[in-house]
């Protein structure tokens, strides 16, 4: 039997060979970083190389082991962190050029956890400016590429994160999301994710000098890029920890009851407007099909008003960017940049303070309306984006193209940043030749569902990366 590369090891079978003997934290990070070195030329993902600390870490962490001492779920194990979070003495630099010298005084609560966890830091992945377009380029980093085909974005704004981990560089990479920033990339690279409820994973930047707008705070969740259902639960374990930094923070446990009888599916109807092609939709009827085959009990079901709570997201977010952020991304942000803001916020309703807070109130009532619908279908099965991915630069294009990305073809993925429900990505297959994710939506805190359900998807199509890694041969 072929025994596979290291670095394609998963990281639950990484951290169980490292605390069993069989295999060195040093190998496994020489094995990543000659993967990096090998893989990263041609794709951008990485754009802060952290190899020699990364293997001085690994032999410290094998000395660790040698003593005896106590081991962390993640001892050894090689990750990426996302450029747009503190890791302390690297730059917080958000793909912004005038950011570069922002150095973190600290660790955020994720890089935190990861390292208290023994996790290996082998570098930091890429962002578009300011973590707010759909593709990932930035002019102080450059434009990062899909490892499937070039002619393809690799999402934005986790581009970097999902690219990395895709490629096989590290194990588990994080992400953030407060429009689909997770689950878009893990869409595009054919990698699964999770994006936690709201307070599920602790967030702060040390390095931040004022506090993000609240809904900003309410509809961002930071979590777990990976090429296995299992690396994102690890993952999600692991950075969910607490840390007091946080004040939306919620000690709720990672697995809940389970649901009597056979679980409920909604198969979700979309909108009657909205554009879904045929080949992703014949994939979201494929993995319907695995899950009834697996015991639970799937129909297609119309959930609550999608269109309002998307609407909802687009107006909210873009007032507090419009009111408390644009003048200062104008100001320092390229013209590529400059373009993408105008695109967004051109498309929204900018809401003056009565209509802002009676937009937060309407929130409460969406997200009431979708708690009770799950709490008789207690997984929903539905599209990550509905139309084949798309160029790199797309939402550049021009105006109508940038409308239907925004408004059609990702709603499915924004609108559910606004309710702060858990949202699983697994891999269902491939659309004009490139990989397609769905979203696996379970109620608050029910993560494990999500995840359950991903991981049934996962055991009939199995791991999309070994595909790309075997066209290598």
């Amino acid at each position: 039997m072929t025994i596979a590369p290291l670095w394609q090891w998963s990281a639950v079978e990484t951290a169980r060979a490292i605390a069993a003997g069989e295999v060195t934290a040093e190998a496994v990070a020489s094995a990543h970083i000659d993967r990096l070195h090998a893989a990263n030329p041609a794709l951008n993902a990485v754009v802060v190389d952290l190899s020699a600390a990364a293997l001085d870490a690994a032999r410290q962490a094998d000395r660790a082991r040698a003593r005896g001492e106590a081991l962390g779920s993640l001892h050894g194990v090689p990750v990426t962190i996302k450029i747009n979070i503190d890791v302390e003495g690297q730059a917080n630099s958000n793909g912004v050029v005038a950011f570069r010298d922002t150095i973190a005084p600290g660790d955020s609560p994720v890089a935190a956890n990861l390292k208290a966890a023994g996790a290996i830091l082998l570098g930091l992945t890429n962002t578009p400016e300011f973590s707010l377009r759909w593709h990932t380029d930035n002019p102080l980093h450059g434009q990062t590429f899909n490892p499937w085909d070039r002619a393809i974005t690799p999402g934005g704004s986790s581009g970097g994160a999902a690219a990395s981990v895709a490629a096989g560089i590290g194990c588990i990479a994080h992400g953030n999301d407060i429009g689909g920033s997770l689950r878009w990339p893990a869409s595009c690279n054919g990698v699964a994710t999770i994006k936690p409820t709201q307070g599920r994973i602790p967030a702060f930047n040390p390095s931040a000098p004022a506090e993000r707008p609240l809904m900003a705070q309410f509809m961002s969740s930071q979590g777990p890029l990976a090429r296995t259902i299992a690396d994102v639960r690890l993952g999600l374990e692991v950075m969910s920890r607490r840390d007091v930094r946080d004040p939306w923070w919620v000690p709720a446990p990672l697995t809940g009851p389970a649901p009597d009888g056979p679980i409920r599916v909604a198969v979700a109807i979309s909108p009657d407007d909205m554009d879904l092609d045929p080949g992703i939709a014949a994939l979201i009827d494929q993995a319907a099909g695995y899950l009834s085959d697996a015991g639970y009990a799937v129909a297609a079901v119309r959930p609550p008003d999608l269109s309002a709570a998307w609407t909802l997201w687009r107006d909210l977010i873009s007032t507090e960017i419009a009111n408390l952020q644009a003048p200062v991304m104008r100001e320092i942000g390229s013209a590529d940049f400059n373009r993408a803001l105008a695109g967004i916020l051109d498309q929204a309703t900018i809401l003056d303070g009565e209509a802002y807070m009676k937009a937060i109130a309407l929130r409460s009532r969406l997200i009431r309306d979708w708690l009770a619908f799950l709490e008789t279908w207690p997984v929903i099965l539905a599209p990550a984006a509905v139309q084949p991915t798309p160029p790199p630069g797309a939402d550049l294009a021009d105006v109508a193209t940038a409308r239907r990305i925004f408004s059609n073809d990702l709603r499915w993925i924004s609108a559910l940043n606004v309710l702060g429900l858990p949202v699983a990505v697994a891999p269902i297959g491939f659309a004009a030749g490139h990989p397609v994710g769905a979203q696996i939506i379970a109620s608050r805190y029910r993560e494990d569902l999500a995840l359950d359900a991903a991981a049934t998807i996962e055991a009939r199509v199995g791991v999309m990366a070994k595909a790309l890694w075997a066209r290598e041969s």
